[in-house]
């Protein structure tokens, strides 16, 4: 059930995770953003190239 105190279309980080850097990973993010956002869940990823590393971010809408 959905926080009656929440704004409406404000995202609330769930989860962040780093790992070494994997060139395909986009294609992971846009498979789960196309199945789970029925299920009010985005996901986004990030590039810290100066350290070779990427950081998934899970968002509840």
């Amino acid at each position: 059930m959905a926080n009656k105190n929440k704004s409406k279309g404000k995202l609330e980080i769930i989860a962040v995770k780093s790992f070494n850097s994997y060139d395909e990973m986009y294609k992971i993010v846009d498979f789960l953003n196309k199945t789970l956002k029925d299920r009010r869940l985005i996901f986004g990823l990030t590039k810290d190239s100066g350290k070779d590393t990427m950081s998934i971010s899970i968002y509840e809408t």
